[in-house]
C-alpha cells in the first residue's frame, strides 16, 4: 500500500443511480450560490443553526415592529374619532341646555295655546 487515496466519483449519464449524498440540501445550496469561493471546502455546518436562529429572531423582530406600528396607527385613528365625538357631544349638550331654558320652552309651546303662568302657585285647602 502506497498511501491513502480518494475514490473518483462516477461521471457520465449511463442511467445508473447517482450517489445518495450528492443531492442533499447543503450541496444544492453550494452549487446554486457558488459558495466554494467564500468558504473554500464548503458550508460550515456548525454555523447553520446559529444563523437560522438569528434569522428567526430577525423575522420575529420585523413582525413585532410591524404589528406595533399598525397598533399605533389604529390608536391614533381611534383617538381622532373620540375627539370628534366628544366635540359633537359638547355641541349637542349646549343646544339641549339652551332649548331647555324656561324662555325657550315658553316660545315653543305658545303656538299650542299654552301660556306661561305669571302668578305663583297657591295651596288649596279642602275642609271636610
Amino acid at each position: 500500500m502506497a498511501g491513502n487515496t480518494f475514490k473518483q466519483k462516477m461521471k457520465g449519464n449511463s442511467g445508473a443511480a447517482t450517489p445518495r449524498g450528492r443531492y442533499n440540501l447543503f450541496a444544492f445550496i453550494e452549487r446554486k450560490l457558488a459558495l466554494t469561493g467564500i468558504f473554500g471546502e464548503g458550508i460550515p455546518v456548525g454555523l447553520v443553526p446559529p444563523f437560522l436562529y438569528a434569522a428567526l429572531l430577525a423575522l420575529i423582530y420585523i413582525w413585532s415592529n410591524h404589528k406595533a406600528e399598525n397598533t399605533i396607527r389604529k390608536i391614533e385613528a381611534l383617538q381622532q374619532e373620540v375627539e370628534d365625538i366628544r366635540a359633537d357631544v359638547t355641541t349637542l349638550e349646549a343646544a339641549f341646555m339652551y332649548a331647555s331654558k324656561q324662555s325657550e320652552v315658553a316660545k315653543k309651546i305658545a303656538p299650542m295655546g299654552i301660556e306661561e303662568i305669571d302668578k305663583p302657585p297657591f295651596k288649596i285647602i279642602v275642609e271636610k
